[in-house]
């Protein structure tokens, strides 16, 4: 028996959400379809993280116990023939019989996109929140800082979050802007947060509060105000979904082996 751990990137916008759901149109499900059609096995993969409906991931980790004995170097060639166009795996290895994808995670990086300006881009439509009219991204900037370290978020969490404590810790949080378009007369506004974990809706919820202190709607200080009470009806709204990239999944060397 191994532990193969691989890396999986996604669009998420045909999807509702990575974890298996009735539906079974789920990432979870296409690829544990995949993986059964390839070994014969019916496998349950665990992933660093569950990604909402239309929400897409640059870098999720997933891991699987099998006793295939498929070599490393032709899993993804294999798979990647029978995951659609949308869904690619990559960096198959194999890792520690203890590693779990989700609780081995040094720390999580997501990347929320928003176009702003007059005209949205047809090619990233899918991938970015357009906002058609200017935001004041000095104060988005300013109001960030205050995010970062260990803090009780229950501000930017989802009423319907299950999870026993609202304390995470964010290492970074950033904004920066890509160059105007000169044809779509827009620009990319990319927001990074980094963190050893995420509530549920966390981010999504943190840029739609951005959103408002970019409108000019709440003053720059406001997010460590709304931070600091601690009730989610304070917060902005949550942003769409689309915005969102499960951007990186940072582990202990030690942990993974090739």
């Amino acid at each position: 028996m191994r532990n193969i751990c691989m890396t999986v990137s996604y669009d998420g916008t045909a999807y509702h959400g990575f974890q298996t759901q009735p539906s079974n149109n789920t990432i979870q499900d296409i690829l544990e379809r995949a993986i059964r059609s390839l070994t014969g096995e019916t496998i349950k993969i665990t992933s660093s993280g569950r990604t909402d409906a239309g929400v897409h991931a640059r870098c999720q980790v997933i891991n699987f116990i099998t006793s295939s004995p498929i070599p490393l170097v032709r899993w993804c060639l294999a798979l990647n023939t029978l995951l659609p166009a949308d869904i690619i795996v990559s960096n198959a290895r194999q890792v520690d019989d203890n590693f779990h994808s989700r609780r081995s995670a040094d720390r999580k990086t997501y990347r929320y996109t928003i176009r702003c300006g007059k005209h949205p881009d047809l090619f990233r439509r899918n991938q970015e929140y357009f906002h058609p009219t200017p935001l004041n991204t000095e104060a988005m900037q300013s109001s960030l800082p205050c995010l970062v370290g260990e803090h009780d978020f229950t501000s930017f969490c989802s009423i319907r979050s299950t999870k026993k404590s609202n304390v995470r810790t964010i290492y970074a949080a950033s904004l920066e802007c890509e160059p105007v378009d000169p044809i779509l007369q827009s620009y990319g506004i990319h927001i990074h947060v980094t963190g050893n974990g995420f509530l549920y809706n966390m981010v999504r919820i943190i840029v739609g509060t951005l959103i408002q202190i970019g409108e000019g709607k709440r003053s720059a200080d406001a997010m460590s105000e709304i931070l600091s009470l601690r009730d989610r009806a304070l917060a902005g709204p949550t942003a769409m979904p689309h915005g969102l990239v499960l951007w990186e999944v940072l582990y202990d060397n030690d942990e993974i082996s090739s």
